[in-house]
């Protein structure tokens, strides 16, 4: 067998170099494209939506010590409960107290309390109710009106005495406007000390509309 010439080797040698010198060079836009697809096949899918959302709990709410009509309500002692007065004194009457006016009680061995309300526009000092549900010649504030913001009402209070009952000689007594309405609240009670408190109950949960 013969053995090619040499220059016939050289040239097989040199045409195989050129067609290797002449294959394209991977596109970089392509491997750019090809990589990022890639990331995005690796991310996690979103988790479903559970087809039956569990709804959130409520929140507690409750009436005990609460007493709500005539459009607003106010805490009490839950051992007690207001009644309308108006109505009280007039049991065969459709008279009872309304939106524009009223009287509330509630009694038990120890505490009396007692609500009024009257319809005043443009009013900004509740002084006058004040006046109102103290009872002459029974009734003293114990000195200047105390006057604090609670929420966004101006709240006048004072310490009472009363010589209303012997077994309540002390309370206490407040005023406030809410609204285009007036309110008066009063107390009486065994201890001086019971008045506070018994404010801050009846404010806490109060609203008017």
């Amino acid at each position: 067998m013969k053995t090619p010439p040499r220059s016939w080797t050289f040239g097989l040698l040199a045409a195989l170099l050129t067609a290797c010198s002449l294959k394209a060079a991977p596109d970089p836009n392509v491997q750019i494209q090809i990589a990022v697809n890639a990331t995005l096949a690796a991310l996690p899918t979103a988790a479903p939506a559970p087809t039956n959302p569990i709804p959130p709990a409520p929140t507690p709410f409750t009436l005990t010590g609460l007493f709500c009509e005539y459009n607003f309500c106010i805490g009490h002692p839950p051992d007690m409960a207001f009644y309308d007065v108006v109505a009280k004194q007039n049991p065969s009457s459709p008279v009872a107290s309304m939106f524009t006016n009223g009287i509330l009680a509630a009694h038990n061995n120890s505490l009396f309390i007692q609500l009024i309300w009257q319809h005043a526009p443009g009013a900004t000092d509740p002084v006058f109710l004040i006046d109102l549900i103290l009872e002459d010649g029974l009734d003293a504030p114990t000195g200047a009106y105390n006057l604090r913001l609670i929420r966004d009402m101006n709240v006048l209070s004072s310490p009472i005495t009363t010589t209303a009952s012997p077994l309540l000689p002390y309370g206490g007594v407040a005023g406030w406007v809410c609204g285009e309405r007036a309110f008066a609240w009063k107390v009486y009670a065994p201890q001086a000390e019971t008045f506070e408190p018994l404010l801050a109950e009846a404010l806490a949960r109060f609203r008017c509309e």
